[in-house]
């Protein structure tokens, strides 16, 4: 009895933190890019010494701690508060406090123009919404990096096993 009770309270949780939660934030599910993914992401972003590094959507921190461990700036904007903790615990847990940042924070409403590096896993509704952003908030020479999806109206400048770079040029974005 007390072990179904207990597999309930678990269901129950699981579905409020990381499904109910998010949509009624306006946020994604967690689904959480691969092992895989995220080093094809951190190569194919080509990481140049003293470049900031900015994930949107950042789940559980994978993504900006990996990037940290490179030794650049990372952060990460998540609108889950229950995955801004976990996030904050795997930082101080691989030992970079103070190198990895996560925010609790709608990325929609910050402004990304500080960042050289963007990684995105989102869901393709977003895609189109985030290619406008971006279009306009970018400084040249930023990258961004999409883990599976696309945008809807840019080519990618590189792509390998489902991950896609755009680059900003300087009075045009991601277009040839």
């Amino acid at each position: 009895m007390w072990i179904v009770l207990i597999f309930v309270i678990i269901t129950i949780s699981y579905f409020l933190f990381f499904w109910i939660i998010p949509f009624s934030l306006k946020g994604a599910i967690y689904d959480p890019s691969n092992k895989e993914a995220v080093k094809k992401m951190v190569e194919l972003a080509q990481i140049k010494p003293g470049e900031k590094s900015v994930d949107l959507g950042s789940g559980d921190g994978r993504v900006v701690i990996e990037f940290a461990k490179k030794g650049i700036q990372a952060h990460g904007y998540e609108i889950n508060p229950l995955l801004v903790i976990i996030s904050r615990i795997n930082i101080r847990k691989a030992g970079l406090k103070g190198k990895a940042f996560i925010h609790w924070n709608n990325f929609w409403k910050v402004d990304l123009s500080q960042y050289d590096i963007i990684t995105v896993f989102q869901v393709s509704f977003a895609m189109d919404r985030l290619e406008k952003k971006l279009m306009y908030e970018l400084k040249p020479g930023a990258r961004v990096i999409s883990n599976y999806w696309t945008f809807p109206n840019w080519r990618p400048s590189k792509y390998e096993k489902d991950v896609y770079v755009y680059e900003k040029k300087i009075n045009y974005i991601f277009y040839e």
